[in-house]
C-alpha cells in the first residue's frame, strides 16, 4: 500500500540525497554531462524538456532517491557542456543515444531495472530510446506531454503518459495528438490528465505538482 505524503515534507526529507556528477559517452561519440542522485539497483533516467536542463530535475530526483531509486539526470547534447553530432538541430539529432548512454551507465553500475522519465522534448527522446534499446533493457516509461516519433506499437514497455488538459502551443492543444498516439500504443499503458495548462516540467511549478510526482513514483514502484 502506498501512503501519500505531502510533497513539501517529501522534498525536505530528500534534501540530503547523495548526488554525483558523471560524464557519459554515447554510441556516436557524444559527451553527455549528467548528475546521479541516490543509491540502489532501481535506475531511472531523467530527460529534460527543451527549456530545461539536468539541474531542473533536482527536487524530483531527491524524492525518487527517498523512494529507493538511483536517478541519472542528463543534459542533452547542445545543452550545458554536453556535446554530440547533430547538436545544431536538436529535433533531427539522435538524442535518443544520450538517453541510452545513461541507461547503459546504470546497467554497468549495478541497476537491475532501468526506467525513463522524459518531459516534452525529453519525452520524445525517451520514447525513441525505448524503440532503439535492446529487448528488456528498459523497464518502464513515463512521458510528460509528448508523443515520440517512434511508432507507438513499438513501445513495448509499461507506459505512463501525463498531460494537462489545456496544454497548448502555437499549433493548438497538445492533448489530441498525445491521445491519438496513446490510443495506438500497446498495453500496458495509462494516460493521466491533470487540470490546468502547464506544459510538461512546468507542471512541477503548479498546484498539480504533488499529484504528478505521486503518480510517477507510484507507477515506477509498482510490481
Amino acid at each position: 500500500m502506498l501512503i501519500r505524503v505531502p510533497l513539501a515534507l517529501v522534498l525536505l526529507t530528500g534534501l540530503s540525497a547523495a548526488q554525483e556528477p558523471v560524464n557519459l559517452t554515447t554510441e556516436d561519440g557524444g559527451l553527455i554531462h549528467a548528475i546521479v542522485y541516490g543509491k540502489g539497483d532501481r535506475g531511472v533516467v531523467l530527460a529534460h524538456g527543451g527549456r530545461f536542463n539536468k539541474e531542473s530535475w533536482a527536487k524530483q530526483a531527491r524524492v525518487l532517491a527517498d523512494a529507493g531509486f538511483r536517478s541519472v539526470a542528463i543534459d542533452f547534447r547542445g545543452f550545458g557542456e554536453s556535446r554530440g553530432p547533430g547538436q545544431s538541430d536538436l529535433y533531427t539529432a539522435p538524442v535518443y543515444l544520450d538517453v541510452l548512454a545513461a541507461v547503459r551507465y546504470l546497467e554497468k553500475t549495478g541497476a537491475k531495472t532501468v526506467s525513463l522519465v522524459g518531459a516534452s522534448f525529453g519525452g520524445s527522446a525517451a520514447g525513441d530510446a525505448v524503440c532503439h534499446a535492446r529487448a528488456g533493457e528498459i523497464n518502464r516509461l513515463v512521458i510528460l506531454a509528448a508523443a515520440p516519433t517512434c511508432p507507438p506499437e513499438k513501445l513495448a514497455v509499461n507506459k505512463l503518459f501525463i498531460v494537462a488538459r489545456d496544454d497548448a502551443n502555437a499549433a493548438g492543444p497538445r492533448l489530441a495528438k498525445i491521445r491519438e498516439y496513446f490510443d495506438k500504443a500497446t498495453e500496458p499503458k495509462k494516460l493521466i490528465l491533470v487540470d490546468g495548462s502547464a506544459h510538461a516540467q512546468f507542471l512541477f511549478d503548479t498546484d498539480q505538482a504533488e499529484r504528478v510526482l505521486h503518480e510517477i513514483v507510484q507507477f515506477l514502484s509498482a510490481p
